[in-house]
């Protein structure tokens, strides 16, 4: 993941955020943030997506990153969980 890319691509974004499983099994609305920063957790295994002071995302780090223009999505293999995160337009 090269975190400084995403930091130019994200922060300051409107995101719509979905997680979604392998087995297709129950998922959680898509959601719609605001991303205010990117940092590493402190044991580095997570990437954290801060919506506000408080508040974020955690992504694995040991994840498979697909991009393409304006959205992003990491497969984590251990959990199944797929982070996708993509631009919108201001909500």
């Amino acid at each position: 993941m090269n975190v400084e890319e995403l930091k130019e691509q994200f922060i300051g974004a409107p995101v719509e955020i979905q997680i979604t499983d392998q087995e297709g099994g129950d998922q959680a609305p898509t959601v719609k943030k605001m991303v205010k920063k990117i940092h590493p957790c402190p044991d580095y295994t997570h990437l954290r997506f801060y919506f506000d002071d408080r508040n974020f995302l955690a992504v694995p780090l040991s994840s498979h990153v697909s991009e393409s223009d304006g959205q992003w999505s990491a497969i984590d293999s251990n959990s199944g969980l797929t982070y996708t995160f993509k631009k919108v337009q201001v909500f």
